[in-house]
């Protein structure tokens, strides 16, 4: 058997809320080059500041601007600092009670060894150069030296409240595909859709899979097929998103190829989206083949065949 095939993923998106009073309250300091914690019912002082109290449940309403100077009460070593952490080199992260806050903050310590982290050091904010309303305004911690005090921030980059946040997350991984999906990508990369039939039921799946779904029995018969078919249903998409390669609307819609018992989800075009229907006959159209991989997405789309509608009764069991 030909081995697998396995890639790298990324899987990423900017994830963006809204902060609201309290939250945004802390953030606009940061950008200004300060730091507010919100007082609780008790009289702790929360930095970040809590959007409700823990215990009567009330919104924060009261704010306190605490000092940028603090105490180290727990910390962790970092030797070996994975993508996206705040250096490329080893650091620390750290627990800081800063003053007048009663609860700490987690966020880098720059420093060289762990030998120069110890619980209870006195370490001060070092501030971004640019600030625009983020945690990473403070861009870590630094250690205190005797006789040193608080450091004065840039000038601020704005005056209005921040009001929201944009956060990348980003995802890395490596996805092993499975010797029956290898089969369905390799076929890709030929120009080929590849699927397999069950010996029981004799239903054909596009993709493959290592068993049938229907009784479990292995679907060891490899099947190629046709690459015209039938849309089954299809949604016509009129909303714009971020990242979107095709201007709406446009048509996503299963495909039934002729043989197969399961449809594949793909986009159509080459005809007005109010003109997509049920039963509507459509073929692969596939990109320039020196822009192949082993994907999908070698299929552009499917377009309209121009043949007659196919009946209902010839796909109404694989809506």
């Amino acid at each position: 058997m030909s081995r697998t095939l396995s890639a790298p993923v990324t899987v990423a998106f900017d994830y963006t809320r809204s902060t609201g009073p309290v939250v945004g309250r802390f953030l606009s300091g940061l950008r200004d080059g300060v730091v507010v914690g919100g007082r609780t019912s008790t009289g702790q002082v929360v930095v970040p500041p809590l959007e409700f109290d823990p215990v009567t449940h009330e919104a924060t309403t009261e704010f306190v601007e605490v000092s940028s100077v603090g105490t180290v009460t727990s910390w962790t070593w970092v030797p070996e600092p994975v993508k996206d952490q705040p250096f490329d080199r080893p650091f620390a992260f750290a627990l800081v009670t800063l003053d007048g806050a009663d609860v700490p903050l987690l966020h880098a310590l720059d420093v060289a060894s762990p030998a120069e982290v110890t619980t209870g050091m006195r370490v001060r904010v070092r501030w971004a150069a640019e600030r625009v309303g983020h945690i990473n305004d403070i861009a870590c911690f630094e250690p205190l030296a005797p006789g040193e005090t608080e450091a004065s921030a840039p000038a601020a980059a704005g005056d209005e409240p921040v009001t929201g946040v944009v956060t990348r997350v980003s995802l890395d991984y490596q996805y092993a595909a499975s010797p029956e999906e290898s089969l369905f990508y390799r076929g890709l990369n030929e120009g080929r859709i590849m699927g397999q039939r069950c010996p029981t039921c004799q239903k054909v799946y596009v993709p493959p899979r290592s068993a049938c779904p229907s009784d479990g029995t292995p679907t060891v018969e490899e099947v190629e097929l046709s690459q015209t078919g039938t849309i089954t249903t299809f949604c016509v998409v009129n909303v714009p998103f971020l990242g979107q390669k095709i201007t709406p609307p446009y048509v996503s819609a299963y495909v039934l190829l002729d043989g197969a018992d399961i449809a594949v989800l793909h986009l159509i075009l080459g005809v007005p989206a109010d003109e997509v229907r049920m039963g509507m006959r459509v073929k692969a159209v596939w990109k320039p083949e020196d822009e192949w991989a082993y994907s999908l997405e070698n299929i552009d789309h499917f377009a309209p065949t121009g043949e007659p509608d196919a009946d209902f009764d010839t796909y109404k069991h694989h809506l």
